[in-house]
């Protein structure tokens, strides 16, 4: 099951959302040591002002991305697919596929656009995105950095109307 998280998932959204950035630390702007100080009120307070999607099997939360709107008049016709992360165990079970379908759903009628960062070295993340339509339209060199290693990020785009690129 696809549903958006309330403030009242705050406790499993933060230990999937832990979970992401110690399993994969390369794939994430923020980091396990900025977000394991903040306080379970700091994840409420984020899933009241975003639209974070979970992907649940039974009552496990396997699966998380979320939705944001741009803020400004010239860039509210975009928006960004983020924080995407499953669980190990509930990877190549669709769960992915099914959170991304469910992100776009959501955009649609909101958005003409929306967009994702993947790190360049994540190629099941980057077949994951252009299989539901996304198409690359540039690459970040050096995008992140962790333990003093770079990573390049594509950047990939999904246009939800008829406009194309």
């Amino acid at each position: 099951m696809i549903r958006l998280l309330t403030p009242a998932d705050a406790a499993l959204y933060r230990a999937i959302r832990l979970e992401a950035l110690v399993t994969h630390p390369e794939a994430f702007g923020s980091t396990f040591a900025r977000e394991q100080e903040k306080p379970l009120t700091w994840f409420e307070a984020r899933l009241a002002a975003s639209d974070v999607f979970g992907a649940f099997v039974a009552h496990e939360l396997v699966g998380v991305a979320g939705f944001q709107r741009q803020d400004g008049a010239k860039t509210e016709h975009k928006a960004l697919l983020w924080g995407m992360y499953v669980r190990p165990h509930a990877r190549k079970s669709g769960a992915a596929r099914r959170l991304v379908d469910a992100v776009v759903a959501h955009a649609t009628g909101q958005v003409e656009q929306l967009q994702l960062a993947v790190v360049s070295e994540n190629a099941a993340a980057i077949r994951l995105y252009t299989a539901a339509g996304f198409v690359e339209y540039g690459r970040e060199v050096k995008a992140l950095k962790h333990a003093d290693r770079y990573y390049d990020e594509i950047l990939m785009a999904l246009f939800l109307n008829d406009s194309g690129q």
